[in-house]
């Protein structure tokens, strides 16, 4: 096809580069090579000692709670979710106490949940430190549901990237999504007690567009994801409990880690049917942060 170039297999990738400009070979004379890979001097010294994002802006920032308790049923084949609203109203205080502005929108359909996110995506956050949503919804793999219908998760995260929402560029993104990712469930194995157990920045600088997100699944992919009817879903309750007592000195993904500990061993199911007592879960991390990150209070 004209106009295209593919690497043939077995061809090498600097083979397959385009010719170097002068000023990236003075670039390559300040790498080194690691693992085939060219890393420059400054990134393999700091390997280990990773920076913090920065925390100098007047606002945390933005928290959005997107609440979806009553669905159409003819539509979604979908029934309510009772007991989110014990979520929504706990995760609206322990983000007020962390520091942020909440927002929160119940019962949204699908095309408000798209409208109403893109409109925040375009709104200034430039004096903000980061961004959160949380999704409260049923959903499948890669999909949540709106009221009314289902939304590609993918659409709703591509608002905040790039040139989208270009005043958080740089900054933590980061959504947590309390819905289900399939409908396998996990009956979980029996172990033996003895198994438990800052770089400087150049003035401008390219990032890649799905850097400095982080997706916080409550459960991995394709399984079952729970919700107690009184008392609200597991994953919920186990990160406002872990935000609510470390949220102000822990780094994000070392309360995250907390989080899936304390999902995956406090937590176990207890229904009328047997089958489906005694079930597990364990949520899912998914960082592209390249710092770590830590809720500075403004006070």
């Amino acid at each position: 096809m004209a106009g295209h170039m593919e690497r043939k297999e077995g061809e090498t990738l600097a083979e397959s580069r385009c010719p170097e400009s002068g000023g990236e070979k003075e670039a390559r004379k300040n790498k080194i090579m690691i693992g085939g890979l060219l890393v420059s001097a400054q990134t393999q010294a700091a390997s280990l000692q990773l920076d913090s994002y920065s925390n100098r802006h007047p606002r945390l920032g933005l928290c959005v709670i997107v609440n979806n308790k009553t669905f159409n049923k003819q539509l979604t084949g979908q029934s309510n979710r009772d007991g989110t609203d014990v979520d929504a109203k706990a995760l609206e205080n322990v983000f007020m106490h962390l520091g942020f502005d909440v927002r929160r929108y119940d019962d949204l359909n699908r095309t408000d949940m798209s409208i109403s996110l893109r409109q925040v995506a375009e709104e200034d956050h430039s004096d903000a430190d980061c961004f959160v949503c949380v999704i409260l919804s049923h959903g499948e793999e890669g999909v949540v549901y709106g009221t009314d219908g289902k939304v590609p998760l993918e659409k709703l995260l591509g608002y905040f990237k790039g040139a989208n929402c270009p005043t958080l560029a740089g900054k933590p993104k980061l959504f947590f999504i309390q819905a289900c990712r399939g409908r396998r469930y996990d009956f979980g194995t029996v172990i033996g007690e003895d198994q438990v157990d800052a770089l400087p920045l150049a003035n401008t600088r390219k990032i890649p567009t799905e850097a400095d997100f982080l997706i916080a699944y409550s459960v991995v992919p394709g399984h079952f994801s729970w919700r107690n009817n009184v008392d609200g879903s597991w994953f919920v309750q186990a990160l406002c409990q872990v935000f609510e007592q470390h949220g102000h000195s822990a780094e994000l993904l070392q309360m995250m880690t907390l989080v899936n500990k304390i999902v995956a061993y406090d937590f176990e199911s207890c229904t009328d049917d047997d089958f489906t007592s005694h079930m597990k879960q364990v949520p899912c991390v998914v960082s592209m942060l390249t710092r770590q990150f830590f809720f500075k209070p403004k006070y």
